[in-house]
């Protein structure tokens, strides 16, 4: 793969929180099994570190509502679902990512409440603001925040990669199909490739 310039390069660091991947979490029995499995948290970990190391930007978006919910519309079954469980609650240690990726000093963490990262955020302001051309994603999961962030990404001008084995989905074949979507509007690597090419 081409020359990645980490200076102009943000790592965008999905859903990594304990409700999403850890087995306790609301969504814990969608993604918990596949995040292990496939030792994605490391591998996620490994493209963080490269990208700060090089100078570049580590963002981490997270799910998150305010006590009551008046900021969530539960306009899908996820959400729905999210409101009657009462999961999600800012403050609440589920929320907050997990500790084999948590960021560092220097990262910035966008909390959203939608789907994707840019609506409703001032992800592009921060990119923006770091003179960002790239944007590699890690996280959960390959078919929804994923996809939908990176198309969002697209549309405000940003170079895609998708680091193949620090993301997953539910299923497998979900996660392959996501990636052969996803490849068809940016790059998709794996890690090993994408940190020689950052370095």
């Amino acid at each position: 793969m081409p020359e990645i310039d980490p200076t102009r390069t943000a790592v965008l660091a999905v859903h990594w929180q304990h409700e999403v991947v850890s087995p306790d979490g609301l969504f814990g029995s969608l993604f918990a099994e596949q995040v292990t499995r496939h030792r994605v948290p490391s591998y996620a970990a490994r493209i963080a570190d490269a990208v700060r190391s090089g100078g570049g930007l580590v963002v981490y978006t997270r799910v998150a509502y305010r006590p009551g919910y008046p900021d969530l519309i539960p306009n899908t079954p996820a959400f729905a679902l999210i409101r009657e469980q009462r999961a999600f609650l800012e403050g609440s240690p589920k929320t907050q990512i997990i500790d084999e990726v948590a960021p560092r000093a220097g990262d910035v963490v966008v909390t959203h409440a939608r789907l994707t990262g840019f609506f409703g955020t001032d992800l592009g302001t921060i990119l923006r603001a770091r003179g960002i051309e790239n944007v590699l994603f890690t996280g959960v999961a390959t078919n929804l925040s994923i996809t939908g962030t990176a198309f969002e990404a697209v549309n405000h001008g940003y170079r895609i990669l998708i680091a193949s084995d620090a993301c997953t989905a539910a299923t497998d074949e979900i996660h392959q199909a996501s990636l052969a979507t996803l490849g068809q509007v940016g790059e998709v690597a794996n890690v090993d490739d994408i940190v020689l090419a950052v370095t």
